[in-house]
């Protein structure tokens, strides 16, 4: 009797050992499953984030001197682009196209609607005088060859209008006509590098 008892005892301590074990273990697998959805829900909003909000953009060349730099490291909203609602004076990135290099970063001086001269070294927009504090003082603007070509110019919908702030070094619309919006990939919003020049447009 006292041996069956004994083998009892045994036998619930073992049951209880494995009862312990097997929640240890399904703890351990619970762990291990939150980690996983964790990192795949991280990633996946890392990538929702870079495709649909923000995107980084660095800065080849000196068209966009003195306001930007060469090397200068960005940081470009895309929110925009789901309504294309593009403001002037805004510095937005585009595709290249054909040409060699992969983006270009220029400055929003028309928007569909708008009709753009240059004349005597400055810019007029819809009539006026345009007032571009962000040029280096004494800046001339020439109309380039589409401008020589066309004149006045009427920007047509679903395209912009862009310059580069450093006008006698900028290929842009003067040379490559209004710029589609499905071409843009966002507008400028922080530049983050070099870390003393860091600034929001």
């Amino acid at each position: 009797m006292t041996h069956a008892l004994n083998n009892n005892k045994l036998y619930n301590i073992f049951n209880v050992l494995t009862i312990k074990k097997e929640n240890k273990m399904g703890k351990k697998k619970n762990i291990i499953r939150e980690y996983g959805i964790s990192i795949i829900a991280a990633i996946i909003i890392a990538v929702t984030f870079r495709t649909y909000v923000f995107a980084r953009a660095d800065v080849e060349g000196k068209s966009m001197y003195s306001t930007l730099n060469d090397k200068d490291v960005l940081f470009v909203e895309k929110i925009s682009l789901l309504t294309h609602s593009f403001k002037h004076g805004q510095i937005v990135i585009f595709d290249s196209g054909n040409l060699n290099k992969d983006i270009y970063v220029k400055r929003v001086i028309a928007v569909a609607g708008d009709e753009i001269e240059i004349k005597d070294g400055m810019v007029y927009l819809n009539g006026t005088k345009l007032q571009e504090n962000y040029l280096d003082k004494n800046t001339v603007t020439n109309p380039g060859p589409f401008l020589t070509q066309n004149g006045k110019y009427k920007v047509p919908e679903g395209y912009v209008f862009v310059l580069g702030d450093n006008r006698g070094d900028s290929v842009d619309s003067r040379m490559l006509g209004p710029i589609s919006t499905k071409a843009l990939k966002g507008h400028v919003v922080i530049r983050v590098y070099p870390f003393n020049t860091f600034k929001l447009f």
